[in-house]
């Protein structure tokens, strides 16, 4: 674990070198949490006669299998042992992967339709995996993008189960894997945006509502983006006093710009957890040059463009306070990290400068 965490860290402090003097050490799980926590994980499925059924991840052209991975969740692996004792031939049940996400898995089907017939076996054994709703979607498309919009199914189960924080999730929703380390990110970025009656909190990729709940818990008025219409369901379960919107944040800028400047908030703060490419170039001007809020609470999956980011941030005219990263992958080379940023006064040098977005 020494040597893991030390790795990651050299790693950022290249890639986050301009602001190195606030980047802190790397937070790891326990020792105990280092394998059997992959709880949410996508596995390509292969078949063939001599073996039957592979389960694993590709590498040029090749299925590498990993059955019992011990990086995988107990309930992962019970799966995976059951779907290959029982899933019938790839000529009957053309499934191309297995997508588990908490107590909810689901068989992605390249084919327009499915006999049900064939998984009577399959839902027998499910209850002793741990798994609580089995979904198969049918998706004759399914490649780069596993999921679309039609073609689910509830085979067995549930439709929804309870994550670790009590909070709703189906079957494609974004959860992060370790309970502890995720909720020491949170409590940090709560203590940053500092939420309160009087304060707009604006969340960007706000997935099922677990950092939504945070702000309106503290009496904060918050409003999530969300793309995922499943995580959108979620999400305003989990946090019902949010006003919660479905669309790119790009989509749905001028309904964030009219939250956003509508009442008298005495703060506005912002919290963004984007995807791998960062903060889209339209979003990340809207930010700097028209919503500005006072506070910002960064998470990033991608040290590379959280710096490209950062150094808008910088030059119109936000000060990066401090960058946590958290070992939320142990086992693997990624990490990710929680930048936050304050916004200086208004006459700050560089307050008025045009976004410069290099990708």
């Amino acid at each position: 674990m020494a040597a893991s965490a030390a790795q990651k860290q050299g790693y950022l402090q290249r890639v986050l070198q301009r602001w190195g003097h606030v980047l802190q050490p790397v937070r790891s799980p326990r020792d105990d949490q280092r394998f059997g926590y992959r709880d949410r994980v996508t596995l390509n499925a292969r078949y063939d006669e001599s073996g039957g059924w592979r389960f694993g991840m590709m590498r040029r052209e090749e299925l590498i299998p990993i059955h019992d991975c011990p990086v995988h969740s107990p309930r992962v692996n019970r799966l995976v042992a059951l779907l290959r004792a029982t899933l019938p031939a790839h000529a009957d049940f053309p499934l191309a992967y297995v997508h588990v996400a908490g107590g909810q898995a689901t068989l992605i089907v390249k084919a327009r339709n499915h006999r049900p017939a064939h998984l009577d076996v399959l839902r027998a054994g499910l209850s002793a995996t741990g798994i609580e709703g089995l979904w198969i979607h049918c998706h004759a498309c399914a490649g780069r993008k596993l999921f679309a919009r039609s073609g689910w199914s509830l085979a067995w189960g549930a439709p929804t189960s309870l994550d670790a924080g009590g909070l709703v999730h189906g079957p494609a929703a974004f959860q992060q894997l370790l309970p502890d380390l995720h909720a020491q990110s949170v409590a940090i970025a709560r203590e940053h945006l500092d939420p309160a009656p009087g304060v707009a909190v604006l969340d960007l990729y706000c997935g099922i509502g677990t950092t939504l709940r945070q702000w309106t818990s503290a009496g904060a008025s918050a409003l999530g983006v969300e793309l995922a219409g499943g995580a959108v369901d979620c999400a305003r379960i989990n946090a019902p006093g949010a006003v919660v919107l479905r669309g790119t944040c790009e989509q749905r800028m001028p309904q964030v710009r009219e939250w956003w400047h509508d009442g008298n908030q005495s703060r506005r703060a912002c919290y963004v957890n984007p995807p791998r490419s960062g903060l889209e170039p339209p979003l990340l001007e809207a930010l700097v040059h028209d919503l500005r809020p006072d506070r910002i609470a960064y998470l990033s999956c991608s040290a590379g463009t959280l710096a490209r980011d950062l150094a808008v941030f910088d030059a119109a005219g936000y000060d990066v306070r401090s960058i946590a990263p958290f070992d939320f992958f142990p086992g693997t080379h990624h990490v990710e990290c929680l930048a936050l940023l304050a916004r200086a006064s208004a006459g700050q040098p560089g307050a008025n400068l045009p976004v410069r977005y290099d990708a």
